[in-house]
C-alpha cells in the first residue's frame, strides 16, 4: 500500500502545522464578529435565530472548504449562539463504534458535536451515526456469536457539525443526512486587512493600514497564514526596533521569510524555475519533477501545485506539467515563441480528455 509522504512544513501552509499554537484569544467569538463568508454568515444567523424561536436543535450542520477558513472558529461560534455545550473530536479518533456512542449518551438536549475530518470516519463508526442523526437513537449490537443482541438507546435531541476539507470523500448517505451544507470560500485581501487589523489590536501590536494590507496579499487568501505572517512580522520587526509595523517593515520580514509578493515560498519558486530552465517550459511528467527537485510526487501533488494552478501559474495536462504565461512573468522570463499554441493545445486535449 502507498503510503504518504511527510509533508514539508512551510510558512505558508494552509494546514496546521505540528504543534503550532491555537491562537484562541484572537479568534470572534459572536457571528456578528466573524470577517468574511457574507453569504454564509447571513444564512446561518437565520437558521440559528429559526432554531430558538422553534426551541428545537439546528439541523445538522456539513462544513466544508479548503483547510485555514474558519471550519472550527465558526462551529464554536455556533454553539455559542445556541447557548448550548460544544462537544469536539474528529474522524480518526473515533477508531470504534462505541468511543461514538460514549460521546453520543454524554451529550445534553441541543448540543452541538463538532468531528473534525469527517470523512475519515471508519465505515462501521459512520453505519451507527445515521440513526443518530435521523431519529435521535443509537443501535448497538452487544454481545458476540448466539448471544449478540441489539440494543436501542434514545439519545438527547442534538445537532452534529461536520468539516472536512475533502467533501468528495464524504459518503453520499452521510452527506444527504446534513440539512445544512456551508461552503466556506477564500477570503479577499481587504477581508483579510481587517482580520490582521483585529488580532495586531489583540496582540498590542502597532500596525499600519499599508502594513495590514502587505501581510494580507501574501496570505493566500487563508486567515490562518495571515495570523502566522502576522506573528513572524512581528518577531522580526521587534528585534529589528520598529515601533509601527508599516509596508516597508512587513516586506522586510516577509522577504527576509521569503515570501514573495503573491504569496509564493522558496518551494514554489524553485519549482516553476526547474520546469522554466531545466525543461523549457513544460511540459514535464510529475515524476521527472519529483525526481529533480528530490521530493516526493504526493508532496508537489497535494502541497506545491495547487495553489500555483489556482493562481494561473501552472497547467497540469494529460503530457505533463507546463509553465503558464503568468509562470513565465512572474519569474522574470518572457515565454518562447510558440507557447501560446502549446497552451491552446494542451488546453484542448485537456477538454477532450474530460
Amino acid at each position: 500500500m502507498k503510503q504518504s509522504a511527510a509533508k514539508p512544513e512551510r510558512l505558508i501552509e494552509r494546514e496546521a502545522l505540528p504543534q503550532e499554537p491555537a491562537d484562541y484569544a484572537l479568534r470572534p467569538q459572536k457571528l456578528a464578529d466573524f470577517i468574511g463568508q457574507p453569504g454564509l454568515c447571513s444564512n446561518l444567523k437565520i437558521f440559528i435565530e429559526a432554531a430558538k424561536q422553534r426551541q428545537q436543535p439546528l439541523d445538522h450542520v456539513l462544513l466544508f472548504g479548503p483547510p485555514g477558513l474558519g471550519k472550527t472558529t465558526l462551529a464554536q461560534i455556533i454553539a455559542r449562539e445556541l447557548g448550548v455545550g460544544f462537544r469536539a473530536t474528529s474522524g480518526p479518533v473515533i477508531a470504534r463504534a462505541g468511543d461514538l456512542a460514549a460521546l453520543l449518551t454524554n451529550l445534553q438536549p441541543h448540543d452541538v458535536l463538532f468531528i473534525d475530518e469527517i470523512h475519515r470516519l471508519a465505515p462501521p463508526v459512520e453505519e451507527i451515526l445515521y440513526p443518530a442523526m435521523e431519529d435521535f437513537q443509537l443501535d448497538l449490537i452487544i454481545g458476540e456469536g448466539p448471544a449478540a443482541r441489539s440494543v436501542r438507546i434514545d439519545l438527547p435531541p442534538f445537532t452534529l457539525i461536520g468539516a472536512t476539507t475533502r467533501s468528495g470523500l464524504i459518503t453520499r448517505p452521510l452527506r444527504e443526512r446534513f440539512g445544512i451544507p456551508l461552503r466556506l470560500q477564500f477570503y479577499t485581501s481587504e477581508e483579510l486587512q481587517i482580520i490582521i487589523h483585529c488580532a495586531a489590536g489583540k496582540l498590542n501590536m502597532p500596525l499600519t493600514k499599508d502594513g495590514a494590507a502587505e501581510i494580507a496579499n501574501r496570505a493566500r487568501g487563508t486567515p490562518r497564514v495571515a495570523g502566522r505572517l502576522l506573528r513572524r512580522v512581528r518577531d522580526i520587526a521587534s528585534v529589528a526596533g520598529h515601533k509601527s509595523i508599516d509596508a516597508k517593515a512587513a516586506d522586510e520580514a516577509l522577504s527576509r521569510l521569503e515570501v514573495d509578493r503573491l504569496g509564493f515560498d522558496a518551494m514554489d519558486r524553485h519549482y516553476l524555475s526547474m520546469i522554466a530552465e531545466n525543461y523549457g517550459g513544460g511540459p514535464v511528467g510529475v515524476e521527472t519533477l519529483a525526481a529533480a527537485l528530490a521530493e516526493q510526487r504526493d508532496v508537489l501533488e497535494e502541497v506545491v501545485e495547487p495553489f500555483l494552478i489556482q493562481q494561473g501559474l501552472l497547467q497540469r495536462t494529460p503530457r505533463g506539467r507546463m509553465l503558464a504565461e503568468a509562470g513565465y512573468r512572474h519569474l522574470g522570463l518572457t515565454a518562447p515563441p510558440g507557447r501560446q499554441m502549446d497552451w491552446l493545445a494542451s488546453a484542448a486535449m485537456t477538454e477532450t480528455d474530460e
